[in-house]
C-alpha cells in the first residue's frame, strides 16, 4: 500500500497503535449511525486496528501537522476483478467535521484509484437521511445513479425485526474524472 499525501493529510496503513484515535470516534453514536455496525468499545477498537493494518481497503487519514488519526477512508475493488469496479466509503471524527477533510481525502484515494490502480468507475452508497454524506459525493462530482427503497439492513429494533433502510447509489467513470 502507497503512502498518499495531500496539503494538510496523509493517507497511510493503519498501525495496531492507531486503537486510540480510532476509539475517538468509532464509540460515538453519530458517527455509526449509518454504518454497518454498532458503536466500539476500546477492546474493540484494539481489535480493528491490528484487523485493519492489514487490510490494504481501509485507509487511515492524518493530520499531517501531528500525524493525529481523524478518519478512514475504505476503498476496495469489487467483484468480478475484470470489471475494474471499486468501492469508496468513509468515517471520520466528529471533531474534524466542517474542515474539507473528508473530501480532501476521498478526492486523492479516487485519483490515486483511476491514476495509479487502473480502476475504470467507482461507486459509493449512503443513506438518504446522510445529508452529509451524499453532498460529499456530490462535491466530488459523483453520480446519483439510482435510489433503492428499504433493499437493507444493519441494524434490529427491539423485538428482533429488520430495520430496513434506502440506499442512495452513485458512481463516476474514469473518462469523468479530472481530478478536480
Amino acid at each position: 500500500m502507497a503512502i498518499i499525501e495531500t496539503d494538510r493529510l496523509i493517507l497511510r496503513r493503519f498501525s495496531p497503535d492507531d486503537w486510540k484515535d480510532l476509539y475517538e470516534y468509532l464509540s460515538k453514536e453519530q458517527v455509526v449511525r449509518y454504518e454497518p455496525y454498532g458503536i466500539f468499545t476500546e477492546e474493540d477498537c484494539k481489535n480493528e486496528a491490528v484487523k485493519r493494518s492489514s487490510n490494504e481497503a481501509f485507509w487511515a487519514v492524518c493530520l499531517k501537522v501531528n500525524n493525529k488519526l481523524i478518519g478512514n477512508v475504505y476503498f476496495n475493488q469489487q467483484e468480478p476483478k475484470e470489471f475494474s469496479n471499486w468501492e469508496i466509503g468513509y468515517v471520520f471524527n466528529p471533531q474534524y467535521y466542517g474542515n474539507g477533510y473528508a473530501t480532501e481525502s476521498c478526492k486523492a484515494v479516487i485519483d490515486y484509484g483511476f491514476k495509479k490502480l487502473k480502476a475504470r468507475r467507482i461507486v459509493a452508497m449512503c443513506n438518504p437521511e446522510n445529508i452529509a454524506s451524499w453532498k460529499l459525493l456530490e462535491r466530488l462530482e459523483m453520480r446519483r445513479e439510482g435510489h433503492l427503497l428499504k433493499n437493507i439492513f444493519f441494524k434490529r429494533d427491539e423485538m428482533g425485526e429488520c430495520i430496513w433502510v434506502d440506499t442512495y447509489e452513485y458512481a463516476i467513470l474514469k473518462d469523468e474524472w479530472y481530478g478536480l
